[in-house]
């Protein structure tokens, strides 16, 4: 009984000297708010240990440039294919050529076509490397704005009290945003590393008049499945500006879960943008003609 009296009456000094030592404000005269504070920020870190593995995952396929080297060995059996139709070609641009007399229409057109049949060959055979650069400078583009986001955007905080309660309310929406954002990006992540084959297709039937719409839609979806994350990082730097205006900072959970929602629903609608709009271009005369092309 005497020991426990004496615990009890050391008590209030050892938990005194453990706050002040935690931070120089902390003391005696203000052990009860210190103790909230300290209270707070380990629920806090808490809350934010499930948050916090995601959004680090969340940043690296961000930042990170898509490694396609697993797919080079493919890579140089496509090109390595498609090189066997540039003698064909070229024999048929200078066989144009030939046939067009003195039609200075049909002369202007063979040209077209020999220099248009150069830029496709020197663009296949460098195709890997003009992939690499793209896929390097949309990182680095994106990396740059991701480091303009506000530090602490994407954590838990203790702003204010309605923030507080819309955090413990909201936590749950938003892992599961950010899991439905990792899901994308490892989708994005995989296109992309294997998008590197499709590249070199898609420019080869660019340059191919019936194909050529063909050729559209596959590098147009490329594009946008690459440039996904630079659009990402402008939704985040924009969202976290919002921060800054007094009528969203008593909500920035629903901030970041609208930023994060905002990513998912923008990837969906631009990839099926890009599919419709090279669709609807490509008329089912074009279809018909190059299926006879290959009968």
């Amino acid at each position: 009984m005497k020991n426990k009296r004496i615990l009890l009456s050391v008590m209030p000094i050892i938990m005194a000297g453990i706050v002040s030592a935690e931070g120089e404000s902390c003391g005696i005269t203000n052990l009860g708010t210190c103790l909230i504070e300290k209270f707070f920020e380990f629920l806090l870190t808490i809350l934010n240990a499930p948050v916090k593995p995601l959004l680090d995952m969340t940043y690296n396929l961000l930042t990170q440039p898509v490694n396609i080297s697993i797919f080079s060995g493919i890579w140089g059996i496509i090109v390595y294919i498609l090189s066997m139709f540039y003698g064909i070609l070229l024999m048929y641009v200078g066989f144009k050529f030939v046939i067009s007399g003195h039609s200075y229409t049909q002369r202007e057109k063979a040209k077209t076509g020999l220099a248009n049949t150069i830029i496709m060959v020197v663009l296949v055979q460098a195709s890997y490397y003009l992939y690499i650069l793209i896929n390097e400078v949309v990182s680095s583009v994106t990396t740059v704005i991701l480091n303009l986001v506000q530090q602490n955007f994407f954590l838990l905080t203790i702003d204010n009290t309605t923030n507080v309660g819309l955090e413990l309310l909201l936590l749950i929406p938003y892992l599961i945003t950010i899991l439905l954002t990792l899901i994308l990006l490892v989708l994005r992540y995989m296109i992309v590393s294997f998008g590197v084959v499709f590249f070199a297709l898609g420019i080869f039937f660019y340059f191919i008049g019936p194909l050529k719409n063909y050729g559209k839609l596959i590098l147009n979806t490329i594009f946008i499945v690459i440039s996904l994350t630079f659009f990402y990082a402008l939704i985040f730097l924009a969202s976290s500006k919002l921060l800054d205006l007094t009528a969203f900072q008593n909500t920035k959970i629903l901030v970041m879960i609208g930023a994060f929602s905002i990513v998912n629903f923008g990837t969906i609608i631009l990839i099926l943008f890009a599919i419709f709009k090279s669709v609807r271009a490509t008329p089912i005369t074009q279809i018909i003609s190059v299926a006879k092309a290959v009968a």
